[in-house]
């Protein structure tokens, strides 16, 4: 029995919807209408019980003042049984001129009860059926009984009976049939929203990530409607979500092609100075000091590039491990260190400063390198006497630092990926000059790390990296 409820349970839930639906609907009705049936056939039943017990009473009441003056035959009406019965010691005998069955048993039992008040009750008579039977006293010892057949009354109840299944199953075949055709109308969005699915389960995402359908149509009701923006909403943000991941396996593609070149670069430079310096190690030693100086610039230069890239690593990872150690600092004098440092090691590049007090919560260690970087920038990428100018300044809710020097400018189209990881304005040169294309990227990250933001502006003779902080609080 379990397993068949279990097997009947599961090709349910394997029906459609609509069908499921439609099922438990014609279930609801079928309830409802025989609720209703039963309720209609009571109601019926009893009105009929009481129209009858109402004519058996007028018909006695009517016999009664005649009866009590002359003591003759009660009148038989329809086809009803009636008789005068004389009741003594409890034992009830019918009169003569009486209409009583064969076997009036009963009758004389009730009109026995009856001596002492009215008395209506149900028979069944073994010839006749059903019989309603009404007893009252006419005066001291006679008892008038009347006794009304009950066919025509339940034939009555039987017929609406009928009437009734015939009417309630032609409702319920029409409702299950018609309701049936309004579901399947009714689904049938979700029906095409289950086609949009299918689509996009068919649809090559390694091939080609972006989402070429989306769900149509109108219709269905608010429900509907709703579901099929979500529906839509949510393909949207697959659609984005896949687009944004394409994009960074593809930046993250070029970021480990840059990276494995610029490694590559420098390991190349230290094993060909290893083998000059293997092959010259009986020459003089001032050529194998040569060698050797070669061979820690590249090291120097690598060490550089894979710090780089370890904090850019760490700052994209900075919810699981923050590289940063705040702590209330000045801008001000951040800056200040970091143009005296400028100054003695760039002393082509003439600098001058404008520095207001700005306190700021930061990783004085990040911000350093932060100006480090800017200042570089400006002094790798323009030539000997350019002059350069640092300005700290503080407004209502943040600091903004700018550096700015008075080169040849930065082209627009290099302006949009200046920040990029490996990008170089003028590669030949930069690298040249020791530049890995990852200084301004650390200057972004960093700066966004704190909360903050960097933008550049650029024409010829003038160039402005601009640095937006939150102040202290």
């Amino acid at each position: 029995m379990k397993r068949f409820f279990r097997k009947w349970y599961g090709a349910w839930q394997r029906t459609r919807l609509g069908t499921r639906i439609t099922l438990g609907l014609g279930a609801l009705a079928l309830v409802v209408f025989a609720a209703v049936g039963v309720t209609m056939v009571g109601i019926m039943h009893g009105y009929l019980d009481r129209r009858l017990d109402e004519q058996l009473s007028k018909s006695q009441n009517t016999q009664l003042p005649q009866l009590r003056e002359t003591h003759g035959s009660p009148q038989s009406i329809y086809s009803w049984y009636s008789a005068l019965y004389k009741v003594r010691d409890g034992v009830a005998s019918p009169e003569p001129g009486g209409r009583l069955p064969g076997d009036a048993k009963q009758l004389a039992e009730i009109a026995a009860d009856a001596a002492g008040g009215d008395v209506t009750r149900n028979i069944y008579l073994h010839d006749d059926g059903p019989y309603r039977v009404r007893a009252c006293p006419v005066d001291n010892g006679s008892v008038l009984l009347s006794a009304a057949p009950q066919k025509d009354l339940d034939g009555t109840v039987r017929q609406l009976i009928w009437v009734e299944v015939g009417a309630f199953a032609f409702a319920l075949a029409v409702l299950v049939v018609v309701g049936r055709l309004v579901l399947s109308r009714g689904l049938r969005p979700l029906a095409d929203m289950a086609g949009t699915a299918h689509d996009i389960a068919s649809h090559d995402l390694a091939a080609n990530p972006a989402l070429p359908v989306r769900a149509a149509g109108t219709g269905g009701g608010a429900e509907v409607e709703e579901l099929r923006t979500a529906f839509n909403v949510m393909l949207a943000h697959i659609d984005t979500s896949l687009a944004a991941k394409t994009e960074a396996n593809e930046r993250l593609r070029r970021f480990v092609a840059d990276a494995s070149h610029e490694l590559r670069t420098p390991l190349t430079s230290i094993r060909g100075y290893a083998d000059l310096f293997r092959y010259a190690a009986a020459n003089e030693p001032a050529e194998r000091e040569a060698h050797l100086a070669k061979i820690r610039s590249e090291t120097a230069r690598m060490s550089v590039l894979v710090d780089d890239l370890l904090l850019l690593a760490r700052l994209d990872a900075r919810a699981a491990e923050t590289p940063l150690r705040p702590e209330r600092v000045d801008l001000a004098e951040l800056a200040g260190d970091a143009a005296d440092a400028f100054t003695a090691g760039r002393p082509d590049h003439p600098l001058t400063t404008s520095l207001d007090a700005a306190l700021v919560d930061a990783d004085p260690v990040r911000l350093r390198q932060v100006f480090d970087n800017l200042l570089t920038n400006a002094a790798v990428h323009t030539p000997p006497g350019t002059a350069v100018h640092v300005s700290v300044a503080a407004s209502d809710s943040e600091a903004v630092v700018r550096v700015t020097d008075a080169g040849p400018g930065i082209a627009v189209a290099d302006q949009e990926r200046i920040f990029d990881r490996f990008f170089r304005v003028d590669d030949s040169r930069t690298r040249g000059n020791g530049g890995t294309g990852l200084g301004l990227s650390v200057v972004r990250s960093l700066v966004t790390a704190h909360s903050g933001t960097v933008a550049v502006s650029s024409e010829p003779g003038r160039t402005t990296f601009t640095v937006r902080l939150p102040l202290a609080r």
